[in-house]
């Protein structure tokens, strides 16, 4: 009951905007399996819970790392069954447990009930970081390359964007929307290339097209989030 009534008064912190853009990304993914068949539901499905989870995220609200977790383990099924190991073993290996740690962080770093506090990344911080994720873009690399993943350009890519995203989520900084951002244009040219191949994975493609626009906005949210904490 108490998680039902945060679910209902987050939604009401909702702008109109906001709840517009929610509806359309919930909309387009619902569209999509007329498009793919039966066989998107599952993968529209994941899309509704990702399109909601950014949607949250962009209001910095906590919830949107719960809907992250679950998204991951949905994310994990849909790239397996194209073997897309990439994704795969990026979601399964490192967005998900790092979606766990920024929940953690999230709850303990609260500005008030509805969002967290927005973090400045120092200069040292911010080397440190991009030293870690051209290390874990090169193992990934290899991993993927053993495993012959298709698309093994991209699909590195991705994991450079993904890591960069999801460490940025952990620390609290608005800057994660634009990582995320750039991890969305790869997907999508990735999802585009399966689809060519099976129809059911459309909903992919519109699933990181909302996402793109749901960063956007998150991004320039943030921004005033920061603002206005100061």
């Amino acid at each position: 009951m108490k998680l039902f009534n945060f679910v209902k008064s987050s939604f009401k912190t909702l702008t109109k905007f906001e709840l517009i853009l929610w509806l359309c990304s919930v909309a387009a993914s619902m569209a999509s399996i007329f498009v793919s068949g039966s066989g998107g539901i599952f993968s529209a499905i994941a899309s509704v819970i990702g399109a909601t989870c950014l949607i949250f995220a962009a209001k910095g609200n906590v919830i949107s790392q719960v809907l992250s977790i679950i998204f991951a383990i949905m994310y994990t099924i849909v790239s397996f069954t194209f073997r897309y190991w990439g994704e795969m073993i990026t979601y399964a290996c490192m967005t998900l447990p790092m979606a766990v740690w920024s929940l953690i962080t999230w709850l303990k770093n609260p500005y008030n009930e509805s969002e967290v506090k927005v973090n400045v990344i120092s200069c040292r911080e911010t080397i440190f970081m991009f030293i870690l994720t051209a290390f874990v873009t090169l193992i990934f690399y290899f991993v993927l390359a053993i495993l012959n993943t298709p698309n093994l350009a991209m699909s590195t890519i991705s994991i450079t964007t993904s890591f960069l995203a999801c460490y940025l989520v952990a620390r609290r900084s608005e800057y994660y929307a634009l990582a995320y951002a750039a991890n969305d244009i790869v997907l999508i040219s990735l999802w585009i290339m399966a689809s060519a191949e099976n129809p059911s994975y459309i909903p992919m493609i519109i699933c990181f097209v909302m996402f793109l626009i749901n960063d956007i906005y998150g991004f320039i949210n943030w921004r005033k989030m920061k603002f206005l904490q100061m």
